[in-house]
């Protein structure tokens, strides 16, 4: 079983308009709703991928109830979220039909309790048993600790679980310095880690900070990583067009399926670049196009690359 953990789970809903005009009104031409939150959507294309899979975090009010009514039509996918008083977050995602791009707009998360927060650490430890590896994704809500995930961290190095980070600012930095087996920023995360605007050596550094292996989301020019055995950069073929919005989380998932399977590390990264690719042609986070992914497998370029200066 791989684990995942949303602390800041969300209702996604996705509006489709042909044409995004700003002080203007639109029609909607079609509307979808999803449990969403980073390591949900990874948990989806976990699941799709044939691996079953746990999602952890918190789920409150209505928001909450239709995310944990979505999950149960996953298969694969066990819900063990976390019941908490305040209400689960929306986001709202409209994409311009006209150009494909995609306007995000994500509501601040609830504000969790003390006990609500002690409340998920004690099931967090119990699941851990079972896990194969986990991911620790996406942003705090309020109430959550700073240092939230440095401390999820270190409890699941205790366990033998490994453990894949991917989040930012302050709680990114925190939890680097726990030695987190893989941290998975973007381009604009790793430079705010790092100060530095050069991909390969800020990968680096980020490294050097302590975690086990790098891999950076370089948007169309695909992954960059740096880790124990070498490093490498994995791009796609051309640039593919369509919603961006989950592409770094099919990424996660694919890191995650390929080290579950004990891939080696180029391998990983070919899985990992062509969910990343088969996710943006995909109209909702935390779907992918199965055709797309089967075709990119072998087309994904993994070169060597040398060290930083």
């Amino acid at each position: 079983m791989i684990l995942t953990v949303t602390l800041n789970t969300a209702l996604d809903i996705t509006y489709r308009v042909r044409s995004l005009r700003p002080h203007t009104s639109h029609r909607v031409t079609e509307v979808t709703e999803r449990p969403g939150g980073k390591g949900v959507n990874v948990a989806r294309v976990l699941a799709a991928l044939g691996h079953e899979v746990t999602v952890t975090g918190f789920a409150g009010g209505p928001a909450g109830r239709v995310v944990q009514e979505g999950l149960t039509t996953v298969p694969g996918l066990v819900d063990a979220l976390v019941p908490i008083s305040g209400a689960t977050r929306r986001t709202i995602a409209v994409v311009d039909e006209r150009t494909g791009d995609t306007t995000q707009l994500n509501e601040p998360g609830p504000h969790v309790l003390p006990a609500e927060w002690s409340a998920f650490q004690e099931a967090y430890e119990d699941l851990l048993p079972g896990a194969s590896a986990v991911a620790l994704c996406g942003s705090l809500p309020p109430g959550v600790p700073v240092g939230a995930y440095a401390g999820l961290v270190r409890t699941a190095r205790a366990a033998g679980v490994p453990v894949l980070l991917d989040t930012s600012g302050e709680p990114l930095r925190r939890g680097v310095a726990a030695r987190p087996d893989i941290i998975k920023p973007n381009a604009d995360e790793l430079a705010e880690l790092t100060g530095s605007h050069e991909p390969l050596r800020a990968t680096q550094d980020a490294r050097r900070r302590g975690a086990g292996a790098v891999v950076a989301s370089l948007g169309p020019a695909g992954l960059l990583a740096v880790t124990p055995e070498g490093r490498w950069r994995a791009t796609p073929p051309s640039a593919i067009r369509g919603n961006p919005t989950g592409a770094g989380d099919a990424a996660v998932a694919g890191l995650l399926s390929a080290l579950t399977d004990h891939l080696p590390w180029p391998d990983r990264l070919t899985r990992a670049a062509a969910l990343a690719a088969a996710a943006v042609t995909s109209p909702v986070a935390g779907e992918y196009d199965h055709r797309t992914y089967e075709t990119l497998l072998t087309t994904i370029s993994v070169t060597t690359e040398a060290s930083a200066a």
